[in-house]
C-alpha cells in the first residue's frame, strides 16, 4: 500500500516516526514534507498529499501538525478525500469502517510517538465494512458534488 504522509514544522518528529514505523513494516510511502522545523504553512504540505491520495497516486494518507486539525481542514477540502482526526485507536478503527476514511490526521502536541503509531497501525489495517455504511459514505460523495464544484 502506498501511504502519503505529509506535516508542519509541528508536527515533524511525530511524522518521523510515523513513516519509520510504516517503512520498517512494508508500506511504500510518499514524503510530500516539510524536512525542517523552519516555520511553515501546513496547507502547502496537506494539499498535495491529500491531491495524491484523491487521484488514487496514493492509497491512504497520513498528516500531521501540532493538533491535526489545521491539516485535517485542509484535507477535506479536497473532493474525494474522508480525513478523520484522530486521538485514539478506537476512532481510527471505526473511521475506517464506518467512514471509509481514506486520510488521517494527528496532532503531535496531543498524541506520544508510541500510540500516534499505533494509531495509524490501525488505521491501515482496518477495511471498510460496507453494507449501510456505504449508503452514508455515499451520501457524503453527494454532498461533495453539490458543493465542491
Amino acid at each position: 500500500m502506498k501511504i502519503a504522509i505529509a506535516c508542519d514544522h509541528g508536527g515533524l518528529n511525530l511524522k518521523r516516526e510515523i513513516k519509520k514505523y510504516l517503512e520498517a513494516n512494508g508500506y511504500e510511502v510518499k514524503d510530500f514534507g516539510t524536512d525542517t522545523y523552519d516555520s511553515c504553512d501546513y496547507p502547502d504540505y496537506a494539499l498535495p498529499a491529500a491531491e495524491a491520495v484523491a487521484s488514487g497516486e496514493c492509497e491512504r494518507g497520513i498528516l500531521v501538525c501540532s493538533t491535526g486539525i489545521g491539516v485535517s481542514i485542509v484535507a477535506n477540502k479536497v473532493p474525494g478525500i474522508r480525513c478523520a482526526h484522530c486521538h485514539d485507536t478506537y476512532c481510527a478503527e471505526f473511521t475506517r469502517l464506518h467512514n471509509d476514511a481514506n486520510m488521517l490526521a494527528l496532532g503531535e502536541k496531543v498524541v506520544g510517538p508510541g500510540y500516534a503509531v499505533k494509531i495509524a497501525e490501525v488505521f491501515l489495517k482496518t477495511q471498510f465494512e460496507g453494507g449501510r455504511h456505504s449508503r452514508r459514505v455515499n451520501k457524503i460523495s453527494e454532498i461533495e458534488k453539490k458543493y465542491c464544484k
